[in-house]
């Protein structure tokens, strides 16, 4: 839809919609990506622009994504995820071992390294006045959505790693007050897809169907 009483109608085919479909379900959380391999500049601006086109709670737009270029930064970064990666084994108790012997990220071998960035609020009210914080994280989780479709449509990976300090990340990165990484998207060609999501293969996780996640009317079941 464009401006106000400006309405655009485009229909999709049987084959598109198919297609669209299948981008969804084929997507995975990738970990093994091609070492030395890069991305198309071309290919790049369009995932981005994908990301870019996602909706967002009162026109916001609060994602912000900083492309890693230098390699000194996205080796302090893994030095990040490697930390954190130990805290969580821990964390894990009896699954510690378990835990490590699983690939968790691919910080230093992606093509490009990509962070997804909460900017600082900037006093949106419409649509989030009695959420403001999670509004504005929803909006960069659809960005970062739009993007992975996008990648898995342009046959690369990507994956999604939350093992990091939020705020030793920041200051990594210079972002200003109240600017908050969310997100480090590894991004590039991988040798093949996984079948089905990682945690599922390795026997880590096994997903829920969507009748036991759906309900009508009121909370029901767990």
């Amino acid at each position: 839809m464009g401006s106000s009483g400006d309405v655009v109608q485009q229909e999709f085919s049987a084959g598109e919609r198919e297609t669209l479909y299948r981008v969804i379900d084929a997507r995975r959380d990738m970990r093994h990506f091609v070492p030395g391999a890069t991305v198309a500049e071309d290919v790049l601006v369009r995932v981005l622009q994908a990301a870019h086109s996602a909706p967002s709670v009162g026109l916001m737009q609060p994602w912000r994504f900083i492309r890693v270029r230098e390699e000194a930064l996205r080796a302090s970064i893994a030095a990040l995820v490697d930390e954190e990666r130990l805290l969580t084994a821990q964390a894990l108790g009896a699954r510690e071992a378990e835990f490590l012997r699983l690939k968790v990220e691919g910080v230093r071998e992606c093509a490009e390294l990509l962070v997804a960035v909460l900017a600082p609020d900037d006093g949106t009210v419409f649509g989030r006045r009695t959420m403001p914080e999670q509004m504005a994280l929803c909006s960069v989780a659809c960005a970062i959505e739009n993007l992975w479709l996008a990648a898995r449509a342009e046959n690369l990976g990507m994956g999604w790693v939350s093992l990091f300090d939020p705020a030793r990340l920041a200051a990594l990165l210079g972002c200003p007050p109240g600017a908050q990484p969310i997100a480090l998207l590894c991004l590039g060609p991988v040798r093949a897809f996984y079948q089905r999501p990682m945690l599922e293969q390795l026997k880590w996780r096994q997903a829920r169907p969507l009748d036991e996640l759906l309900m009508q009317d009121r909370w029901a079941g767990d």
